[in-house]
């Protein structure tokens, strides 16, 4: 289903992605990262979202279209193992769209659509390195789970992702 969303994106569509969406999302990726980490870090990206994503987690996510041109996504889903919880996996906005609320109207919206499955809580993740992405995540009411170690401050769970790939831990309690 293609819906509006409120001004100011008027002109912007919102919509459940599917399997065909996968490689523009990838490819809008390495533009919206201005291609940080060269070749691997694009094949890190595509690692992230598989289209596996795009399959399985559709009606949970959702994506910006402007001018049939992608603008904005958020990958998230319905935690099978915790009833309780729901999970934002990955999340992408257009630098040109950025600072303007798009980011955040994804948030709610997947807070709506979590809430509105009986979901309290809403967990997300980032590299400690990414000072925009706790900035922003503070911002939409999530806290710093408590971390065993730590970085410039802020609390992190080592090796989160692997070896050496410690993430910050958020929490965001709906209601």
């Amino acid at each position: 289903m293609v819906t509006p969303l409120p001004d100011p994106w008027r002109h912007h569509t919102i919509r459940h992605p599917g399997p065909g969406d996968h490689l523009p999302v990838l490819a809008v990726l390495d533009r919206w990262w201005g291609g940080l980490g060269g070749e691997a870090g694009s094949r890190q990206r595509a690692l992230l979202l598989p289209k596996l994503m795009f399959q399985h987690f559709t009606d949970s996510s959702f994506l910006v279209t402007a001018d049939e041109r992608i603008v904005a996504f958020l990958i998230g889903f319905l935690s099978p193992s915790r009833p309780a919880e729901s999970y934002i996996h990955f999340v992408g906005v257009e630098p040109a769209e950025r600072g303007r609320g798009l980011g955040a109207a994804l948030y709610e919206r997947f807070f709506a659509y979590s809430a509105a499955h009986g979901r309290s809580v809403v967990r997300a993740i980032t590299s400690p390195e990414n000072k925009g992405s706790h900035a922003f995540h503070t911002r939409m009411g999530f806290v710093t789970e408590p971390g065993p170690k730590d970085f410039d401050g802020v609390p992190v769970q080592p090796d989160y992702d692997g070896p050496g790939l410690d993430r910050l831990s958020f929490r965001k309690d709906l209601g």
